[in-house]
C-alpha cells in the first residue's frame, strides 16, 4: 500500500485576532495562532499544565470566514495538514516554520461575555470546510488521567 496521510485535528483557543492578507491573485489568506492545553499529574503528584501553540493558515473562503467571525479567545475545531517551510531572517539565520493548512473549521463557544456559550455549542456561522458541510460536534473535554496513551 503506497498511500499516506497528512492530517491534523485540533481543538483550542485563538491567541490573537486574525492576520488577513490578500495575495497577488486576489485571494484571501488568514493566519491565527491556536493554543491547545493539557493537564496531567506528574510523577511527584503535582498537577501540571502544558500549552502548545500552533500556526494556522486559512485560504480562500475559509480566510474570509476567519476574517469576519474569528476573534481572540474564540474556541475552534480545525482539521488540516502539516506543512514545513523555512525563511532567512535579517541576520542570515535560517528559521523553520510548521504551519497547519486548515481545510475544515467549526467555531465552538468561546464563553466570553457576549460571545458564545460555555457549553461548547456551535457559534457564529457554524461549520466551514472544503470536504464536508455537516459534521457531528467533537468532544471538548479530555479524561482526567495521566495515562501515556
Amino acid at each position: 500500500m503506497s498511500r499516506s496521510l497528512n492530517k491534523v485535528t485540533l481543538i483550542g483557543n485563538v491567541g490573537g485576532d486574525p492576520d488577513v492578507r490578500t495575495t497577488a491573485s486576489g485571494s484571501r489568506v488568514a493566519k491565527v495562532s491556536l493554543a491547545t492545553s493539557r493537564q496531567f499529574t506528574d510523577r511527584s503528584g503535582q498537577q501540571q499544565d502544558r500549552t502548545q501553540w500552533h500556526r494556522l493558515t486559512f485560504f480562500g473562503r475559509l480566510g474570509d470566514v476567519v476574517e469576519q467571525w474569528v476573534k481572540k479567545g474564540d474556541r475552534l475545531f480545525v482539521e488540516g495538514r502539516l506543512e514545513y517551510s523555512q525563511t532567512q531572517d535579517e541576520q542570515g539565520a535560517t528559521r523553520y516554520w510548521t504551519d497547519i493548512i486548515v481545510n475544515e473549521m467549526i467555531m465552538l463557544g468561546s464563553g466570553g461575555p457576549g460571545r458564545g456559550t460555555s457549553d461548547g455549542a456551535a457559534q457564529g456561522p457554524g461549520s466551514y470546510g472544503s470536504q464536508r458541510s455537516t459534521r457531528p460536534q467533537p468532544p471538548i473535554t479530555e479524561p482526567d488521567d495521566d495515562l501515556p496513551f
